[in-house]
Order: structure tokens, then C-alpha cells, then sequence
């Protein structure tokens, strides 16, 4: 239970959990967790790992935990959250996104312990009267409670049938599983509780429900998303990510230890007190990007990437920088940074210059007209941003 607890918004209803899971302990019965994604975008970030950690963690304790793609509510698109219809995805977009979400989801959840379903199997035989049958069992006022349809509807903001009918097909899912528990960001807690109905609509015992918090980007504002570019994904480069985890405030680490690392509470505590006594809280979020960075790259890739950002951090050059050639010697600067991808224009890149954020081979570049001969250079954009480039005639 206190496994379950951690870091959950939650739990409903506790007693029916602590129920199931005694009665799963005297039986010797694993009890059946389920958590879906819609393969809506191609890739998984640390915000999409906060229930995937969950899971891992009752996996590991001996439960049988479900990785429901949902390719058939993935052409219906999830509502959640949503102002405006979302656009349904193909079924090559979504067969796509599906095969990367997996095996992405395997850098977390044990991939031999893990049951991996479709929601087309059991969506796609309904056919009409199934679906029919199905509607019949939920009612519209019922459905209009939920927030961002009652909004949107007080708005005048069109809601289109379909919409109706993603709630209905999410929660046939855990009817279709037989689910005991299924876990969801906090936005998804109506689908969540239409499950619940639904399975006592059909007779089942209905699962009960943990919601966890939807974590935080890089910003510390809006919650992690590709969109706003304060995502970490877990298969981007190890430097970038130990970058992007000593990059989040000294506040938001501590919400980033709740949620993704796998420390005690009592440790994560200790450490917190430590850092409240004085301890430097740069040591901290050292062992958190450590922590994660090792979890999908490596230990040594764990220790590379601390290397190298300690590297970048006294002015130094990176041991892996890009390698590239250009031609046209004696070639400006502006082109040239422009050309090796470390200024998105040559405007940029002169801003960059006037602001002192350029430097070749360690020197400062202070002549927006400096036009670069033949030769090797490694050339310097900002703390993070490096090439070695061989310009020629």
C-alpha cells in the first residue's frame, strides 16, 4: 500500500485496494494493473514515465501488469484536456507510433513480465450493435459532467459524436482485461471511473483507480510536452539529458525525486534535510541526473555525461563534438555558423557575436566581419553548443 501511495494524487476507492490486495496475497493470486497510452506521437518522455514507474514498481512486487496500446481509441482521439476535436491519427501513423511507444515502455517495465494487448482486438469485433449495446449502458448526463465537455459545451464550442464515444471504449477496455486496477495521469480520471461503471454494468468487481500527477517540464510551468519543448524523451542522447535534469530548478528536483526515482522515500528525505542544512543542492540534482541518465544509457554513459557537462561547465571542449567540412575559404562568420548549424541565420549569429557568445579555438570573437581562412577550428556557440570544422578553399 504505501508503495501505491507514493506520489499518487488518488487512489480510489483505498479500502476496495487494500481489499483486492489481501485477498490477492491470501490466494497467491496476482492481481491485474492496467495502464493504456494512445500511440498519438512517436515518442516517450519522462513525463509518460511517472506511471510507468508505478507499474514497474507493483510488476516487481509480483502483480501482473497490462501495456494496453490503444490503436483503436487512438482513431477515435482522446478529448482529455482537449478546446477543439482532436484530429483522429491513421492506422500507419498509429501502427508506427505503436511499435516505438513499446519498445520504448520496455526501458522501464520488464518487458518478459509484461502483457502487451491492442484495444482492437476486442473494439474492432463489436460492430454496430455491440457499440449500440455498449452506449446503452452510460448515459449522456453522465457524460456531460466531465469537465472539458461541460466547458466546451457552456462555450458553444462543437462536440462531435465520436467524442462520446472515447470514455465508452476506454472503459470497455478494462471489461475486456478483466482489470483490477488501472492507472492514469489525472486527467484521465473520468475515463478512469466510466471503467469502474462499466465492469459493474457486466458484472465484474469494478478495478479500482490510481491517478498520478502529471509532471512538469524543464520550465517548471506547463506540464512536459514535445510541443512546449520542456520535454527530457528517454531515448534523446545522455549528455542531453544529464543537460536537461541539472537544468530544472532546485524546487522542481525534489518533484522530480517523488516522481521518477527509484530512492526510498526515507533516503529521498534524508537527502532533503541534508540540502536544507546547507548541503550544496547542486550535489543533489547531480545524483538524480546520474540516476536517470543511467537508467536508459548506462552507467558509463551516466559517468560521460557528468564529465562532459562538468567539462562545458570550466570552458572546456567536449571529448564528442560534430565533425564537419566547409567550403569557400576565407568564409565570414555569420555563413559560417549559419552553415554548421550553431546559428539558426546569419543575423542570429551575429547577434550572438555582438553579445560575446562566439568563440574559435577558445578565443572570443569580437568582429561581426571576421572572415575565416582555410584550416581547423573548433568553434564555440554559448556554454553547450560545439563543432570542429575544417574549412577549405
Amino acid at each position: 500500500m504505501q508503495i501505491s501511495l507514493r506520489g499518487c494524487d488518488e487512489l480510489i476507492p483505498e479500502a476496495d485496494w487494500l481489499a483486492k490486495l489481501a485477498r490477492s496475497e491470501a490466494t497467491g493470486t496476482p492481481l491485474r494493473i492496467k495502464l493504456g497510452l494512445d500511440p498519438t506521437a512517436p515518442d516517450i518522455h519522462l513525463g509518460h514515465t511517472v506511471v510507468l514507474n508505478k507499474m514497474r514498481q507493483l510488476q516487481d512486487l509480483g502483480h501482473q501488469v497490462i501495456f494496453l496500446i490503444g490503436d483503436f481509441t487512438s482513431m477515435i482521439g482522446d478529448p482529455s484536456g482537449r478546446n477543439t476535436t482532436r484530429p483522429p491519427l491513421t492506422r500507419e501513423q498509429i501502427e508506427a507510433n505503436a511499435q516505438t511507444y513499446y519498445r520504448q515502455a520496455s526501458l522501464v517495465l520488464d518487458p518478459a513480465r509484461t502483457e502487451i494487448r491492442y484495444n482492437s482486438e476486442w473494439s474492432d469485433p463489436l460492430g454496430a450493435r455491440g457499440m449500440i449495446q455498449l452506449a446503452a449502458k452510460y448515459t449522456l448526463a453522465r457524460m456531460l459532467e466531465r469537465d472539458d465537455f461541460s466547458r466546451r459545451l457552456r462555450g458553444g464550442v462543437p462536440i462531435s459524436i465520436h467524442e462520446l464515444l472515447y470514455p465508452l471504449m476506454q472503459g470497455y477496455d478494462s471489461v475486456a482485461l478483466q482489470s483490477d486496477l488501472e492507472l492514469g495521469g489525472t486527467d484521465q480520471k473520468f475515463n478512469l471511473l466510466v471503467g469502474r461503471a462499466l465492469q459493474a454494468e457486466y458484472g465484474q468487481e469494478p478495478q479500482c483507480i490510481l491517478t498520478m500527477p502529471l509532471l512538469e517540464g524543464t520550465d517548471g510551468v506547463e506540464k512536459m510536452s514535445k510541443s512546449k519543448n520542456n520535454y527530457i524523451g528517454i531515448t534523446e542522447a545522455a549528455n542531453s539529458m544529464f543537460a536537461k535534469i541539472l537544468s530544472i530548478s532546485d524546487e522542481l528536483m525534489w518533484r522530480y525525486y517523488t516522481l521518477l526515482s527509484f530512492r526510498s522515500e526515507a533516503e529521498i528525505a534524508v537527502l532533503r534535510r541534508e540540502v536544507d542544512s546547507g548541503r550544496n543542492p547542486k550535489e543533489a540534482k547531480v545524483m538524480l541526473a546520474r540516476e536517470i541518465t543511467a537508467r536508459f544509457h548506462g552507467t558509463a554513459a551516466a559517468e560521460s555525461a557528468q564529465a562532459d557537462f562538468e567539462l562545458r561547465a570550466r570552458g572546456g571542449v567536449p571529448e564528442e563534438i560534430p565533425e564537419l567540412s566547409l567550403a569557400g575559404a576565407p568564409l565570414a562568420i555569420g555563413a559560417l555558423l549559419k552553415q554548421a548549424g550553431l546559428a539558426p541565420s546569419t543575423s542570429e549569429a551575429l547577434r550572438l557575436i555582438d553579445q560575446g557568445g562566439v568563440r574559435i579555438d577558445g578565443e572570443v570573437v569580437r568582429d561581426r566581419a571576421l572572415r575565416i581562412g582555410a584550416g581547423c577550428f573548433v568553434v564555440q556557440v554559448g556554454k553547450r553548443k560545439f563543432a570542429r570544422v575544417t574549412v577549405s578553399a
